[in-house]
């Protein structure tokens, strides 16, 4: 089986985490990166995103979900907090969207392949697309020992099909199987 690698890694995550630092925007393209992988978001979810969707106190972020998946809410860690308030003290927007390009607008979907292809570069990495991220999601989550469901509900994934495909590839299923 000849299969190609559409996911990103937790250490290649790293690797574009630094790259951003040392972009123009590095706290938003860093937290661009973050969320897209920590919360496995489409990029259209990740554009959407309005500020009442954080709760900063809580530390959860209120996840919509396009293609009629399923909503939920998501914790967010201390190192994503720091970074997120980093990035809101800089932000200069009366705008309700969490990211605006400097144009003062919503957030495109080209707005963040551009920081991806840049990072990509940069780390060096093969060219790395929004969606790699979200399947890096799926993948860490599942060869970390969580449940297929809990990777479905994170997801956001109507059908547990779209989720299997990331015990395909878990590379600690079936160590010891034969033992």
């Amino acid at each position: 089986m000849n299969t190609v690698k559409n996911w990103v890694t937790a250490s290649e995550v790293e690797a574009l985490r630094k790259a951003a630092k040392k972009t123009r925007n590095a706290a938003r393209n860093e937290l661009v990166i973050l969320m897209l992988y920590r919360h496995g978001l489409r990029v259209s979810e990740l554009c959407s995103i309005q500020l009442e969707q954080l709760n900063l106190e809580q530390s959860t972020l209120f996840v919509k979900r396009s293609k009629n998946g399923i909503d939920g809410m998501h914790p967010m860690a201390e190192d994503e907090l720091r970074l997120l308030r980093r990035y809101l003290r800089d932000r200069e927007s009366e705008l309700p969207w969490l990211f605006v390009s400097e144009r003062g607008t919503p957030f495109a979907r080209s707005s963040v392949n551009k920081i991806l292809e840049q990072c990509s570069k940069d780390a060096p990495l093969p060219r790395v697309n929004p969606h790699m991220l979200r399947h890096g999601c799926g993948f860490y989550m599942i060869n970390n020992g969580y449940d297929i469901r809990a990777v479905q509900i994170y997801l956001g994934h109507v059908s547990i099909t779209n989720t299997a495909v990331y015990a395909r590839f878990n590379e600690k299923q079936f160590v010891g199987m034969w033992e």
